[in-house]
Order: structure tokens, then sequence, then C-alpha cells
């Protein structure tokens, strides 16, 4: 398995952190709208997992990462009005 460069990682950093800026620019109903279209395919994905079509599981973890994403902004944004 290849090492990932230094710049590499860098610029996959650059590319988490813009995911990060799109969703701090959403506004609250839009973000708990992806959230739960994100849910819904985080099903299909679990059942296609459990029947055994799924061929790109890591499809599962990115997707999950996103949800965590967003209800980190949604948290954060709770936490700055107190």
């Amino acid at each position: 398995m290849a090492r990932k460069t230094k710049k590499a990682a860098v610029v996959e950093k650059n590319v988490r952190e813009s995911e990060t800026a799109k969703i701090r620019k959403m506004d609250e109903a839009t973000i708990n709208k992806n959230i739960l279209e994100l849910k819904q395919e985080l099903f299909n994905l679990r059942f296609q997992a459990a029947v055994g079509k799924l061929e790109n599981t890591a499809q599962l973890g990115k997707v999950k990462k996103q949800i965590a994403r967003m209800k980190t902004v949604l948290t954060e944004r709770e936490k700055a009005l107190r």
C-alpha cells in the first residue's frame, strides 16, 4: 500500500475543510434536510451491505462522517447562542 505524500495529506485536509466550510454556509433548515437525506442513503447502503450488493463499502463511512459534520455544525451554533 502506497503511503500518502505530505502534499497529498495537505490537499486532502483542505478538501475536508472546504466541505465543512460549505456546511457552515448553509442555514439550519437546509442542514437538517440534508441530514435526513443522508440518513436515508445510509439506510439504503446498510441494506445493500446486508444483502451483499454493496460494492464500495467505504461509502458507509463517508456518509456517516458527513452526517457527523452537519450535526457538529448544528451543535456549534446552538452553543454559540447560549
